[in-house]
Order: structure tokens, then sequence, then C-alpha cells
């Protein structure tokens, strides 16, 4: 399973754990580290120092590669790219944004630079201002997501580019790396699996609610924004969609996801708080170490490539 990513980043398995902003923590990140992956610390609800004390407890609890991502529409995303310049950090993953202005400071420092595409334009002009390898994200992930299928972008990304493409969305076990892989990819990128990960630290109710979701349990919030957001239905979900078909304000709207995501995360408010979801969810079933998963995912793998070749005749 040593693919060109594997190579570029010193890593076991092409795996990357998905940023999700306050769940992505240090416990989470070290343990898909030191299980072969590629952990990844999300900074989108940090400032500088509190983003540069994730890192030192990071590397308290792995000697292993990591990346972090920065949020490009960050209030604090300057200081926080100084930071990861300082702490020698060896990845980073990019979103919301593009990465040019600080790509300078990144290669000097030799960060490698991976941003999050959701399109063939944007994955083009990203390799041509200097990203080591892309991450082709899909509709099917949570959070913040685009239009396109996983399906249907991977292959096109990996068309145009000439740099490493990880496959992001709709990915929670090698059934879906396998596939991943015949699309061209190189790697994969992870979030909802993780979610239940014991070293994940969001609650225990937001864990249920993801182990207890069936395939059609996830929405998209915030589409008359543009900005749409994959969750999982509840009573916050329903207040969005009834704002947006009565033409709501952005104002309106800001102000009912203000906090949301972090009362569904520290506070277990699965009802009146955002639990971001993939719609992979309804095949996450049960909680394990960041360990198993991994093991397990590459076991499936392996098994599925193995068979592959017989129906070839």
């Amino acid at each position: 399973m040593y693919t060109d990513i594997c190579e570029m980043l010193g890593i076991k398995y092409p795996i990357f754990q998905g940023a999700m902003a306050w769940i992505s923590d240090a416990e989470l990140v070290s343990a898909v580290s030191n299980a072969g992956g590629l952990g990844v610390l999300a900074t989108g609800h940090l400032d500088g120092e509190g983003c540069r004390a994730e890192i030192r407890k990071i590397k308290e609890k792995t000697d292993k590669p990591f990346a972090v991502n920065v949020m490009l529409l960050s209030a604090f995303v300057d200081d926080i790219v100084k930071v990861i310049c300082e702490e020698k950090v060896p990845v980073v993953t990019t979103g919301a944004g593009s990465p040019l202005k600080y790509m300078a400071q990144f290669k000097e420092a030799g960060v490698k630079v991976i941003p999050v595409v959701p399109s063939v334009a944007m994955a083009k002009k990203f390799v041509k201002d200097g990203a080591d390898a892309v991450i082709a994200e899909g509709t099917e992930s949570g959070g913040h997501v685009g239009k396109t299928t996983t399906m249907a972008l991977v292959p096109q990304v990996v068309d145009a580019v000439d740099v490493p493409v990880i496959a992001a969305g709709g990915i929670a076990d090698g059934r879906g790396m396998a596939a991943a892989t015949m699309l061209g990819a190189s790697g994969f990128q992870l979030g909802t699996r993780f979610l239940v990960a014991k070293e994940c630290t969001v609650h225990e109710k937001y864990k249920e609610k993801i182990l207890k979701a069936k395939d059609i349990d996830t929405t998209t919030t915030g589409q008359s924004t543009g900005h749409p957001v994959r969750v999982l239905r509840n009573k916050l979900a329903r207040a969005f969609e009834a704002l947006e078909k009565n033409n709501a304000s952005q104002e309106e709207l800001d102000a009912l996801g203000r906090g949301a995501l972090r009362r569904a995360v520290k506070d277990g408010d699965v009802d009146n708080g955002s639990v971001m979801s993939g719609q992979i969810a309804g095949l996450v079933s049960k909680e394990q170490t960041a360990k198993e998963m991994i093991e397990e995912m590459y076991n499936e793998y392996k098994e599925i490539m193995e068979k592959a070749s017989s129906l070839i005749r």
C-alpha cells in the first residue's frame, strides 16, 4: 500500500485523518500518526498560540509525521502560518481559500502544502502556485462541501495535475479506498470514521449520533448562501431549512449557526448543535482505536485488491 504520497510524507499508510474544527486535536492527531497514517490538526477554532500549544502536545505524543490544517478565512491565519513555520511542522493542508499568499513562507520552512480542492480548476491553480499534492474532496464529505461527487471529481483531478491526489468524501473502509485507488488516487482522507475513534474527544452524544445514523440521515444547510454544510438532520438543521425556504437574510442564518458546532462537539447538544458528518455515516458502526481502524481498513483493502486480479481472464 506504499504510494507516492507515503514516500513524499514518510508515512506508512496513505490515510489522512480529516481536519475537523473543535474535534481534530492533539489526542486524535497523534493517535492516527502513531498508527501509520497522517494525523491532521484542525485550527479553525484556534489562535496562533492555541495552535502552538496543540502542536507541542502532538510532538510530545508522537515522533511520526503529522499535518496542520490552515483555514485561510480564519482571523488568525497570519499568526497560525507563522507558528507552523517556527514549529517546523512537516505538512499543511489548507481550506477556504488560496494558500498562494503563504506559499513562499511554507516553502522556505520546508513545509509540504496540500490544499483541499472541490474542482479541477482550483486543483490546477494551486498546483501552478506550488502545491505538493491536492485533496480532491467530493460532496459526500461532512462539513463545508462542494457540488461534485468524489466518483466524478477524483479522476478528473488526477488527469489534470501532475502531483499526488488524495481522495476525500464518502470513504470509510477498505472498499472505499480500493475504489479511490482505481480512480487514480494516491491516498485517502477520512473524517467521519475517525469521529468514533476512542482517542477522539468529541462528546459521546455526538459519537452516538454518528453510530446510529442511516444512509439518508444527512442534509446540507446553507445552500442559499453558496457555502453548504453537510450535517446530520436534527432540530437545528430543520430550523436552517425553514429559514432558507423563507428567504432569510445572511444575518439571520449567521445568527442561527453561531457557536453551533461547539455546542454539538463540546456540550453534546445534538439537537441544537451542528452535527457535521459525511454521507458515509451509515457505514460507521463501531468505536475503535485509530490503530484498529487503520489496520482493519488496510486488511480489507489488501483482500479486495488481491481478489480484483482474478476478475481479469
